[in-house]
């Protein structure tokens, strides 16, 4: 008995005081308003539309004639509201232990709350609280880089009070990645309650830390630019503009969605549609789109060997159109029929010689390869602020082992060497790898540029290569543009700015050795079509912008890409986005090999 009687009179005071004093004061949290997103110039992208839910008071009885009042009065002033589905979210919620309002109607727009605000508020039984909507204006145009918001699950609630209260989370894109300070912070007010619960003085207050807000690097008249020209082209793909120090300035997957079908929850109707384009519209494939990089590659390769095998690259290669490995009559083929002859690197990269890189790769090897590669920024996380990033592949010996449970080959090696068989990369890495190959910086690419008013900090990797290798490379890139035999000659030699690029023709079926006159691109199925690459800088003497387009299917980089990447850099130069414009596209160019 004594000691209960300590146990009930001590030891349980702390919680009978915590008791009582919740019998006579009630916490009621304070939303914060989302923050807003903006683009470099400050228009909105993001936005919260003003408008009020509609709550029910507790303990109704489902037939009573008071819950059928407070029906009647909403759907007479809301005749789009379904009442079947507003009593089934009441009934879900009313027990004898919740003692709260019951949130029926998540969002009503102010214009039309207004018209029936007076009567609303009149009814005991309603609460109508003042609410926000996200809002999308620009909507398909970023909506792979902004994301949306949705209705929060029991895992999420469980992780945040604020998500738990809000009821709402960032679900995709940026959106997602700044959940945390986008959403703000809880803000409170205690208020003195009778024994009916009713509110009769305000004892505290803390109001909410909210309109935390977002601006971009992104220029939305850019993005939809670039939109817009892949829908004339109808073509699905993806176009990634960025400055060298790694501010992403445009990022375009197309096709995209409407990300506000998201917001209040999407339909099945409208989800299935989603679900069975074969254009893929939901998959962001800046971030999750992975890719053999074909000829992309080339450069980071050519640094490659020389990393492993220095002076590697000032020897020459002879190209007939094709190589074997040792007894074997296998064929591995150049694109160009009969060879390039005597190949240098920069011939190499000017003209895409694939036997070059064959014969390379055999006397450095895949290990060796893979470890630049990676260092280089292929096959690895970028680090973007971009949620649920892809690694992609670039093999070794110990990945395919890993696998497949197999060893490697070296006819695996050659065809690795010129990014194909199990060779895949995201667009944006092969973006980040050649602004190293412009500048000598593995940088950390950014969309935010402010975060509630602080400027992002960019971060960069100094790599250092080999002055002739890295040279070699660079002027090969500017003959790609500006020499004759370029493979991009036609779209990109006659532009205000001198482009350096790399085009790239990435497989995706394989082609039989029995075949002896290739099918042009345009004859193939179009699911057998290859990918279109091309990946450049500008201007050549002064590097400050990256820009990155794959087309799906489009063939060759050069006639299918090159022309949007063209058309990407007139507006740039158009827009005064060149820091010291090049009025003489002359100056300091290398002369062109021969």
């Amino acid at each position: 008995m004594i000691i209960r009687l300590y146990h009930i009179s001590i030891k349980s005071n702390y919680y009978y005081e915590k008791l009582a004093k919740e019998n006579i004061e009630r916490k009621e949290f304070l939303k914060p308003v989302r923050g807003e997103i903006t683009d470099v110039h400050g228009k909105l992208l993001a936005m919260n539309q003003i408008g009020f839910s509609i709550s029910v008071m507790p303990h109704l009885k489902e037939k009573s004639k008071r819950l059928r009042a407070v029906g009647e009065a909403l759907s007479e002033n809301f005749p789009d509201l379904n009442l079947t589905v507003l009593y089934k979210v009441y009934r879900k919620h009313s027990s004898p232990y919740n003692h709260k309002f019951i949130k029926v109607v998540d969002f009503i727009p102010y214009a039309d709350m207004m018209k029936a605000y007076a009567k609303l508020s009149l009814i005991p039984e309603i609460k109508i609280e003042a609410e926000t909507k996200r809002y999308y204006p620009y909507g398909k145009y970023v909506a792979h880089v902004i994301g949306y918001t949705g209705r929060s699950n029991k895992k999420e609630n469980a992780s945040d009070k604020v998500i738990d209260v809000v009821g709402k989370v960032g679900k995709s894109g940026l959106e997602r990645y700044y959940n945390k300070v986008l959403e703000g912070e809880l803000g409170y007010v205690i208020n003195k309650v009778t024994a009916t619960n009713k509110a009769i003085d305000i004892l505290k207050r803390v109001p909410p830390k909210d309109n935390r807000n977002l601006q971009l690097n992104i220029d939305i008249e850019l993005q939809q630019m670039i939109y817009e020209y892949f829908a004339k082209m109808k073509e699905t793909g993806v176009a990634i503009v960025m400055r060298t120090s790694g501010e992403v300035v445009a990022a375009v997957s197309y096709p995209a969605y409407d990300p506000n079908l998201f917001v209040g929850g999407i339909s099945s109707k409208d989800w299935k549609v989603l679900q069975e384009d074969l254009d893929h519209p939901f998959t962001n494939k800046i971030t999750h789109g992975t890719y053999p990089p074909g000829s992309s590659i080339k450069m980071g390769m050519a640094l490659a060997f020389d990393k492993a095998v220095p002076g590697i690259l000032e020897r020459s290669e002879y190209c007939k159109g094709y190589m074997t490995i040792g007894k074997s009559t296998h064929k591995f083929r150049c694109w160009k029929k009969f060879g390039h002859g005597t190949v240098p690197i920069r011939k190499a990269i000017r003209e895409s010689c694939d036997v070059f890189f064959y014969k390379k790769s055999l006397q450095v090897g895949i290990d060796a390869m893979a470890k630049y590669l990676h260092a280089f920024g292929l096959g690895v996380k970028t680090g973007v602020d971009l949620p649920r990033e892809y690694n992609g592949v670039i093999p070794d010996k110990a990945w395919k082992m890993r696998r497949y449970k197999k060893p490697w080959f070296k006819g695996e090696t050659v065809i690795a060497a010129i990014g194909q068989g199990y060779d895949a990369v995201t667009p944006l890495q092969v973006a980040r790898y050649t602004a190293l190959v412009a500048t000598g910086n593995l940088v950390t690419p950014r969309i935010a540029k402010r975060i509630d008013g602080k400027p992002v900090a960019m971060k960069h990797q100094k790599i250092l290569f080999n002055p002739f290798a890295i040279s070699e490379v660079r002027k090969g890139m500017y003959d790609v543009c500006n020499s004759r035999k370029g493979t991009a000659y036609r779209a990109l030699h006659d532009l205000p700015v001198v482009v350096a690029a790399k085009t790239g023709t990435s497989q995706v079926t394989s082609i039989s050795q029995s075949t002896v006159h290739r099918l042009k691109e345009s004859q193939l199925e179009y699911y057998h079509r290859s990918h279109a690459w091309i990946t450049t800088y500008a201007p050549y003497d002064n590097p400050q912008f990256v820009v990155t387009v794959l087309v799906e299917h489009g063939g060759h980089g050069g006639s299918t890409s090159g022309p949007l990447a063209a058309e990407i850099y007139k507006w740039l130069y158009a827009h005064h986005y060149f820091t010291q414009p090049n009025e003489d596209k002359h100056v300091m160019k290398p002369s062109i090999s021969k």
